[in-house]
């Protein structure tokens, strides 16, 4: 960071109102300048001491914004090498490709079997975003037709590629408004790309040959009023390539250096020749350290797994992963269908879920907010206790769901089952088995 923590603590308003989360400015102040808190969160600091404070409250890689709508997305903005020093905050943006000599009828088939690639896990959808249109034949016309198609008639957003500058222009026409990222200004054409960019209020990406190449057109950028820049070191050789990107990641977060505090682009479907390769690429880049990944093609067998990766990186290691407290309904239940109830650690509900499923008995699954910890986890450190589980059934909405007052508990928290019945007069709480791969043979059973 810039400035030290007293230096920024001269600058905010210094009233320990602790509406920023933490009991005074100077420990507010400590956090910011170690990257653990954002400016935005002190409600009370000046328009003037947010400008001097910008550069020490920006994170080391600048996050840039890509897309408008309900799908818009950023990347960047991270502030560790490691995930474990911290988190990861904008998972990897993934990419297809579709050319501009693709028909309109082919494009619209593909986007709609992209678009079926969504996955739900632990409460999240899970999918890619983007969609690179690249021109192969300078045709500007059908280039702006496809981009205009793919901005209109899907949620995925665009980066348009081409070499010819007029071409984009054409596709900015069309597909503007969806705020493209533009691929990509290079030193033969920065003077006219940049302007283009800045004029239309685009993210632009820059290539280069090498890393010094692209420092020194990431300064161009700067003095033609850029900010939202990605870059593309030009390798496209596998080894190269993962070295270039760890070597941007270091100079933006080790050694400071803002003109290269930016997102990264990779493309596997320039160094491989399958979609197989392709994946494994992508993989690799997920991890270290790539913004966006541009693949040739989406397939099921090689999106999902992609999507899991990210998901388990760009995961808070310093949090455990939850979902969200609630009612679930698995298998179409009814108001005679039994009632269970367990925490709301992610492999927990999936497991619980998973046997329920699998028992094909309709079943109404409460998960209770326990903050991400395991039922013996739980209930051992009093997350998961009667009075708290019984008030949360009261809140929950179950009761105008079932007739019946049966409450399923786990076999692991067996000690609690008293205390709920205190808390709900007159149901019964029935103590289920202690591994979830029991719960099939016992719900079958108390049918």
């Amino acid at each position: 960071m810039a400035l030290t923590g007293i230096q920024i603590f001269k600058h905010l308003p210094q009233t320990n109102c602790k509406e920023c989360g933490v009991p005074t400015c100077l420990a507010f102040a400590m956090n910011l300048a170690s990257g653990k808190a954002e400016l935005d969160s002190c409600p009370h600091v000046s328009n003037e001491a947010r400008e001097t404070l910008a550069e020490a409250s920006a994170p080391p890689i600048r996050p840039v914004k890509i897309g408008k709508g309900v799908r818009k997305t950023t990347t960047g903005g991270e502030t560790v090498m490691y995930r474990h020093e911290k988190t990861f905050y904008h998972p990897t943006l993934l990419a297809a490709t579709i050319t501009s000599d693709t028909s309109s009828e082919a494009t619209s088939q593909k986007l709609k079997g992209w678009n079926a690639l969504q996955y739900e896990r632990v409460g999240l959808n899970l999918r890619p975003e983007l969609v690179a249109l690249r021109d192969v034949n300078g045709d500007g016309k059908t280039f702006a037709t496809l981009a205009e198609l793919i901005a209109t008639t899907s949620e995925f957003n665009l980066i348009l590629i081409s070499d010819n500058i007029d071409v984009l222009k054409k596709g900015i026409e069309k597909a503007g408004f969806k705020r493209p990222l533009l691929y990509a200004a290079t030193a033969e054409n920065i003077d006219q790309l940049g302007p283009l960019a800045a004029e239309n209020d685009l993210p632009l990406c820059l290539r280069g040959n090498s890393i010094d190449e692209l420092l020194t057109l990431s300064e161009k950028a700067e003095k033609l009023g850029l900010k939202d820049l990605v870059l593309d070191p030009g390798s496209r050789l596998p080894k190269q390539s993962l070295e270039d990107m760890v070597q941007l990641r270091r100079a933006a977060l080790q050694k400071g250096n803002r003109a290269l505090g930016f997102p990264t682009i990779t493309f596997p479907c320039e160094m491989a020749s399958n979609l197989d390769v392709e994946t494994m690429l992508a993989a690799l880049y997920i991890s270290k350290y790539g913004g966006i990944v541009v693949m040739s093609d989406f397939a099921p067998e090689s999106i999902f797994p992609l999507l899991l990766e990210r998901l388990n990186i760009f995961t808070d290691p310093q949090r455990p992963m939850t979902v969200t407290e609630g009612i679930f309904e698995i298998g179409n239940p009814d108001e005679n269908s039994p009632v269970l109830v367990t925490t709301n650690f992610a492999l927990t509900y999936f497991i619980v879920s998973g046997e329920i499923e699998a028992s094909k008995v309709p079943a109404w699954l409460l998960i209770k907010d326990s903050e991400g910890l395991s039922v013996l986890t739980a209930w051992a450190a009093g997350k998961f206790g009667g009075d708290d589980v019984g008030a949360f059934v009261k809140k929950s909405g179950i009761m105008d769901k079932v007739k019946h007052t049966e409450l399923i508990i786990p076999g692991y928290a067996a000690a609690i089952a008293g205390d709920i019945e205190e808390e709900l007069p007159g149901w019964t709480i029935t103590v289920g088995p202690r591994e979830s791969a029991h719960l099939p043979g016992f719900l079958k059973a108390r049918q």
